[in-house]
């Protein structure tokens, strides 16, 4: 699981589309009393953010003209204090999206300048 964090406009389809999957994916976890200690200790998901990314990536696939029909399911459990500890470098982020995905570079590049998301 991973969230990137970074402004949703600079994400490519997949990428986009992956970061929402992986929204769900983190919910049902939680839900189900899984350990997210490597996750949060690896600084890959910021569990204080769920919803409003979620939000966030919504907006993006809405302003795409991408269908989105799936809700976040509410957590339903006491998340642990130390999953609020965790931080997403958002920078490091970006810079693997430049390097990892042309399609992810080519829209940073198109929308530098956009705010980003930090802890």
């Amino acid at each position: 699981m991973r969230q990137w964090l970074v402004n949703p406009k600079y994400l490519c389809r997949k990428h986009l589309m992956g970061e929402h999957v992986e929204s769900h994916m983190l919910a049902g976890s939680l839900n189900k009393g899984k350990s997210l200690d490597g996750f949060i200790k690896g600084g890959l998901v910021d569990v204080s953010k769920l919803y409003s990314r979620h939000e966030e990536l919504v907006e993006e696939m809405k302003d795409r003209g991408y269908n989105h029909k799936s809700p976040l399911p509410a957590v339903k459990v006491e998340i642990p204090q130390n999953y609020y500890i965790s931080c997403v470098d958002v920078e490091a982020n970006i810079e693997d999206l430049k390097t990892r995905c042309p399609d992810c570079n080519k829209r940073i590049s198109i929308t530098e300048g956009a705010q980003h998301v930090s802890c």
